[in-house]
């Protein structure tokens, strides 16, 4: 996982696009529909959160997303959440 000193560098816009495009349908759906909606109204902190997630393999985020698992990392959870709803 990033650093928190580099992880609101890593956040950009660009490159959290680049890292939501996934291997699995379901996933990919999830969360180009999560960018179309949403990415745009993150703060820093949240797309570093959203960044740091993204950095799951996909079987692991399809399942957290899905609400099948729960997210190791607790400070993620308002992320994660945000991606449940949409």
């Amino acid at each position: 996982m990033a650093d928190d000193a580099s992880a609101p560098q890593q956040a950009g816009s660009g490159r959290l696009l680049w890292h939501c495009r996934r291997g699995l349908l379901e996933l990919d759906l999830i969360l180009q529909r999560f960018v179309d909606t949403r990415l745009e109204k993150l703060g820093d902190i949240q797309r570093a959160e959203l960044f740091e997630l993204l950095q799951y393999d996909d079987i692991t985020l399809l399942a957290i997303v899905s609400g099948r698992e729960e997210c190791e990392e607790t400070r993620l959870k308002g992320v994660v959440d945000l991606l449940r709803a949409s």
